[in-house]
């Protein structure tokens, strides 16, 4: 199975590296795009979750990093959605 690596900027002018095992983030995320954080958390939700379930049909278990990163992003992501125009800009895929 593909992994892959997604980079991002948060709204706070960082940047990180973000972790798939699937390279189903791309159906999910347009290169270059920027997200509002609400709509960013959900679209990683979906596509994590999803590249988890991949990994768990072929091999039998879930992908822990790809949830881990998930929860990470989730945490990452909190302070800002108080911040209407907060975004999350989508820099770079890694295959």
């Amino acid at each position: 199975m593909p992994e892959m690596t997604f980079r991002v900027r948060w709204p706070d002018g960082k940047e990180s590296d973000c972790y798939s095992p699937s390279l189903v983030i791309q159906d999910h995320f347009t290169l270059g795009q920027d997200y509002p954080v609400p709509m960013f958390l959900e679209k990683a939700d979906t596509a994590l979750t999803q590249a988890s379930e991949r990994v768990r049909a072929r091999y039998g278990f879930a992908c822990s990093r790809a949830l881990g990163q998930l929860q990470t992003i989730q945490q990452v992501c909190a302070p800002f959605l108080t911040q209407s125009d907060a975004q999350v800009r989508v820099l770079s895929f890694k295959s």
